[in-house]
Protein backbone atom coordinates (compact mmCIF):
# COMPACT_ATOMS: atom_id res chain seq x y z
CA UNK A 1 0.00 0.00 0.00
CA UNK A 2 2.79 2.59 0.91
CA UNK A 3 4.34 1.46 -2.68
CA UNK A 4 1.49 2.59 -4.50
CA UNK A 5 1.34 5.58 -2.30
CA UNK A 6 4.56 6.47 -3.37
CA UNK A 7 4.47 5.69 -6.98
CA UNK A 8 0.92 7.70 -6.94
CA UNK A 9 2.60 11.04 -5.80
CA UNK A 10 5.99 10.69 -7.82
CA UNK A 11 4.40 9.95 -11.06
CA UNK A 12 0.58 11.73 -10.63
CA UNK A 13 0.22 14.08 -7.91
CA UNK A 14 3.67 15.58 -7.15
CA UNK A 15 4.65 17.27 -10.95
CA UNK A 16 0.79 18.45 -11.34
CA UNK A 17 1.16 20.15 -7.91
CA UNK A 18 4.32 21.23 -8.97
CA UNK A 19 2.97 22.19 -11.85
CA UNK A 20 0.11 24.46 -10.11
CA UNK A 21 3.17 25.91 -8.13
CA UNK A 22 5.17 27.23 -10.98
CA UNK A 23 2.68 28.87 -12.72
CA UNK A 24 0.95 30.65 -9.73
CA UNK A 25 4.24 31.87 -9.08
CA UNK A 26 4.58 33.13 -13.03
CA UNK A 27 0.83 34.39 -13.00
CA UNK A 28 0.64 38.21 -12.87
CA UNK A 29 -1.13 38.26 -8.66
CA UNK A 30 -0.44 34.45 -8.55
CA UNK A 31 -4.50 34.54 -9.46
CA UNK A 32 -4.79 30.59 -8.18
CA UNK A 33 -8.13 30.54 -10.54
CA UNK A 34 -6.31 30.96 -13.65
CA UNK A 35 -3.25 28.90 -12.45
CA UNK A 36 -6.27 25.88 -12.10
CA UNK A 37 -7.93 26.47 -16.09
CA UNK A 38 -4.50 26.83 -17.67
CA UNK A 39 -3.02 23.71 -15.45
CA UNK A 40 -6.34 21.84 -16.41
CA UNK A 41 -6.12 22.73 -20.51
CA UNK A 42 -2.58 21.85 -20.49
CA UNK A 43 -3.29 18.24 -19.18
CA UNK A 44 -6.36 17.82 -21.44
CA UNK A 45 -3.61 18.84 -24.40
CA UNK A 46 -1.47 16.53 -23.17
CA UNK A 47 -4.41 13.58 -23.11
CA UNK A 48 -5.92 14.76 -26.34
CA UNK A 49 -4.33 12.53 -28.83
CA UNK A 50 -5.56 9.74 -26.20
CA UNK A 51 -8.46 10.90 -26.05
CA UNK A 52 -9.06 11.62 -30.04
CA UNK A 53 -8.23 7.75 -30.88
CA UNK A 54 -10.91 6.57 -28.22
CA UNK A 55 -13.39 8.97 -30.10
CA UNK A 56 -11.94 7.71 -33.74
CA UNK A 57 -13.01 4.49 -32.85
CA UNK A 58 -16.35 5.11 -31.30
CA UNK A 59 -16.95 6.53 -34.85
CA UNK A 60 -15.80 3.74 -36.16
CA UNK A 61 -17.82 1.39 -34.02
CA UNK A 62 -20.81 3.35 -35.91
CA UNK A 63 -20.06 3.62 -38.92
CA UNK A 64 -19.81 -0.43 -38.25
CA UNK A 65 -22.81 -0.60 -37.01
CA UNK A 66 -24.93 -1.52 -40.21
CA UNK A 67 -22.50 -4.02 -41.06
CA UNK A 68 -22.27 -5.74 -37.43
CA UNK A 69 -26.20 -5.82 -38.07
CA UNK A 70 -26.13 -7.99 -41.11
CA UNK A 71 -23.55 -10.21 -39.71
CA UNK A 72 -25.87 -11.16 -36.28
CA UNK A 73 -28.94 -10.90 -38.44
CA UNK A 74 -27.60 -13.53 -41.42
CA UNK A 75 -28.13 -16.51 -39.42
CA UNK A 76 -25.10 -17.94 -39.55
CA UNK A 77 -23.33 -20.21 -36.26
CA UNK A 78 -21.90 -18.13 -33.53
CA UNK A 79 -18.49 -19.10 -34.44
CA UNK A 80 -18.91 -18.21 -37.75
CA UNK A 81 -20.77 -14.62 -36.79
CA UNK A 82 -17.44 -14.54 -34.62
CA UNK A 83 -14.94 -14.74 -37.46
CA UNK A 84 -17.17 -12.67 -39.56
CA UNK A 85 -16.86 -9.79 -36.77
CA UNK A 86 -13.22 -10.46 -36.55
CA UNK A 87 -12.84 -9.69 -40.35
CA UNK A 88 -14.51 -6.82 -40.12
CA UNK A 89 -12.61 -5.05 -37.48
CA UNK A 90 -9.45 -6.22 -39.01
CA UNK A 91 -10.60 -4.67 -42.55
CA UNK A 92 -11.31 -1.42 -40.54
CA UNK A 93 -7.94 -1.38 -38.42
CA UNK A 94 -10.09 -1.01 -35.07
CA UNK A 95 -10.63 -2.80 -32.31
CA UNK A 96 -13.98 -2.88 -29.92
CA UNK A 97 -11.60 -2.09 -26.53
CA UNK A 98 -9.12 -0.12 -27.63
CA UNK A 99 -11.38 3.02 -26.75
CA UNK A 100 -12.20 1.66 -23.55
CA UNK A 101 -8.15 1.10 -23.00
CA UNK A 102 -7.27 4.59 -24.04
CA UNK A 103 -9.85 5.89 -21.36
CA UNK A 104 -8.41 3.56 -18.77
CA UNK A 105 -4.91 5.15 -19.17
CA UNK A 106 -6.33 8.34 -18.72
CA UNK A 107 -8.12 8.27 -15.78
CA UNK A 108 -5.38 8.11 -13.27
CA UNK A 109 -3.78 11.38 -14.69
CA UNK A 110 -7.66 12.76 -14.34
CA UNK A 111 -8.08 11.66 -11.11
CA UNK A 112 -4.98 13.07 -9.93
CA UNK A 113 -5.34 16.28 -11.65
CA UNK A 114 -8.55 16.35 -9.38
CA UNK A 115 -6.98 15.49 -6.15
CA UNK A 116 -4.46 18.59 -6.61
CA UNK A 117 -7.49 20.27 -6.01
CA UNK A 118 -9.79 18.55 -3.76
CA UNK A 119 -7.20 18.55 -1.34
CA UNK A 120 -6.63 22.04 -1.14
CA UNK A 121 -4.27 24.12 -3.07
CA UNK A 122 -0.97 23.99 -0.44
CA UNK A 123 1.82 24.88 -2.46
CA UNK A 124 4.42 25.35 0.70
CA UNK A 125 4.44 21.29 1.33
CA UNK A 126 7.16 18.90 1.25
CA UNK A 127 6.68 17.75 -2.28
CA UNK A 128 7.97 21.26 -4.33
CA UNK A 129 11.03 20.07 -6.11
CA UNK A 130 14.20 21.87 -5.28
CA UNK A 131 14.01 23.90 -8.59
CA UNK A 132 10.36 24.57 -8.04
CA UNK A 133 9.93 27.80 -5.37
CA UNK A 134 7.23 28.44 -3.62
CA UNK A 135 4.73 31.21 -4.78
CA UNK A 136 5.93 34.72 -3.03
CA UNK A 137 2.12 35.97 -2.83
CA UNK A 138 -0.69 33.17 -3.79
CA UNK A 139 -4.26 34.94 -4.35
CA UNK A 140 -6.77 32.56 -3.70
CA UNK A 141 -9.56 34.91 -4.99
CA UNK A 142 -10.24 34.36 -8.78
CA UNK A 143 -10.16 37.58 -10.92
CA UNK A 144 -10.63 39.39 -7.78
CA UNK A 145 -14.44 37.76 -7.37
CA UNK A 146 -14.48 34.19 -6.63
CA UNK A 147 -12.89 32.73 -3.35
CA UNK A 148 -11.14 29.40 -4.60
CA UNK A 149 -10.39 27.91 -1.43
CA UNK A 150 -14.47 27.94 -0.44
CA UNK A 151 -17.89 26.71 -1.65
CA UNK A 152 -18.75 28.58 -4.78
CA UNK A 153 -22.72 28.36 -5.44
CA UNK A 154 -22.29 29.76 -8.96
CA UNK A 155 -19.28 27.78 -9.85
CA UNK A 156 -20.88 24.59 -8.87
CA UNK A 157 -24.09 25.18 -10.56
CA UNK A 158 -21.83 25.83 -14.00
CA UNK A 159 -19.97 22.70 -13.34
CA UNK A 160 -23.39 20.95 -13.25
CA UNK A 161 -24.48 22.85 -16.47
CA UNK A 162 -21.41 22.51 -18.40
CA UNK A 163 -21.60 18.14 -17.10
CA UNK A 164 -25.23 18.36 -19.27
CA UNK A 165 -24.25 19.95 -21.86
CA UNK A 166 -21.35 17.56 -22.35
CA UNK A 167 -23.48 14.56 -21.78
CA UNK A 168 -26.04 15.58 -24.77
CA UNK A 169 -23.40 15.56 -27.20
CA UNK A 170 -22.33 12.21 -26.45
CA UNK A 171 -22.69 9.80 -29.63
CA UNK A 172 -25.97 7.72 -29.60
CA UNK A 173 -26.19 4.28 -28.63
CA UNK A 174 -26.46 2.35 -31.88
CA UNK A 175 -29.65 0.62 -32.18
CA UNK A 176 -29.76 -2.94 -33.70
CA UNK A 177 -32.97 -2.44 -35.39
CA UNK A 178 -34.76 -5.49 -34.50
CA UNK A 179 -38.13 -6.14 -33.02
CA UNK A 180 -36.93 -5.96 -29.12
CA UNK A 181 -34.06 -3.89 -27.62
CA UNK A 182 -31.16 -6.01 -26.45
CA UNK A 183 -30.16 -5.98 -22.63
CA UNK A 184 -26.84 -4.39 -23.46
CA UNK A 185 -28.61 -1.70 -25.59
CA UNK A 186 -30.89 -0.91 -22.37
CA UNK A 187 -27.96 -0.97 -20.42
CA UNK A 188 -26.17 1.69 -22.40
CA UNK A 189 -29.50 3.82 -23.30
CA UNK A 190 -30.04 4.04 -19.33
CA UNK A 191 -26.13 4.81 -18.42
CA UNK A 192 -26.46 7.05 -21.00
CA UNK A 193 -30.10 8.74 -19.51
CA UNK A 194 -28.03 8.74 -15.80
CA UNK A 195 -24.70 11.06 -17.43
CA UNK A 196 -26.94 13.24 -18.70
CA UNK A 197 -29.74 13.77 -16.12
CA UNK A 198 -27.89 12.80 -12.73
CA UNK A 199 -24.23 13.03 -13.15
CA UNK A 200 -24.65 16.88 -13.43
CA UNK A 201 -26.16 16.79 -10.17
CA UNK A 202 -23.62 14.98 -8.19
CA UNK A 203 -21.00 17.22 -10.11
CA UNK A 204 -22.55 20.10 -8.90
CA UNK A 205 -23.14 18.62 -5.48
CA UNK A 206 -19.51 17.47 -5.11
CA UNK A 207 -18.39 20.96 -6.68
CA UNK A 208 -20.32 22.78 -4.07
CA UNK A 209 -18.96 20.71 -1.21
CA UNK A 210 -15.51 20.63 -1.54
CA UNK A 211 -14.64 24.06 -3.23
CA UNK A 212 -14.32 26.41 -6.02
CA UNK A 213 -10.97 25.31 -7.66
CA UNK A 214 -12.62 21.62 -7.59
CA UNK A 215 -15.74 23.53 -9.50
CA UNK A 216 -13.44 25.48 -12.15
CA UNK A 217 -11.22 22.46 -12.62
CA UNK A 218 -14.48 20.66 -13.97
CA UNK A 219 -16.16 23.82 -15.63
CA UNK A 220 -13.06 23.83 -17.63
CA UNK A 221 -12.15 20.41 -18.46
CA UNK A 222 -15.97 20.07 -19.66
CA UNK A 223 -15.70 22.87 -21.87
CA UNK A 224 -12.69 21.42 -23.73
CA UNK A 225 -14.73 18.08 -23.66
CA UNK A 226 -17.52 19.56 -25.48
CA UNK A 227 -15.26 21.34 -28.08
CA UNK A 228 -13.61 18.03 -28.34
CA UNK A 229 -17.03 16.27 -29.10
CA UNK A 230 -18.07 19.20 -31.34
CA UNK A 231 -15.10 18.25 -33.72
CA UNK A 232 -15.52 14.64 -33.69
CA UNK A 233 -19.34 14.76 -34.43
CA UNK A 234 -18.93 17.19 -37.27
CA UNK A 235 -16.17 14.53 -38.08
CA UNK A 236 -18.38 11.67 -37.43
CA UNK A 237 -21.12 13.69 -40.08
CA UNK A 238 -18.59 14.01 -43.08
CA UNK A 239 -17.75 10.46 -42.67
CA UNK A 240 -21.36 9.33 -42.97
CA UNK A 241 -21.98 11.56 -46.07
CA UNK A 242 -18.96 10.35 -47.77
CA UNK A 243 -20.17 6.69 -47.51
CA UNK A 244 -23.16 7.81 -48.72
CA UNK A 245 -21.96 9.14 -51.73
Amino acid sequence: MLMLSSIWNTILYAPLLNALAFLVSIIPGGDVGVAVIILTLFVKAVLFPLSQRSIDSQIKMTLMAPELKKIKDSGASKEEQAKQTFELYKHHKTNPFSGCLLVLIQIPIIFALYYVFYKGINLDGSLLYSFIHAPVHINMTFLGILDMSQKSLILAVLAGISQYFQASLMPKPAVSGGTGESFQENLTKSMQTQMKYVFPFIIAFIAYRVSGAVALYWITSNIFAIGQQIYANKKKQLALEAIKK
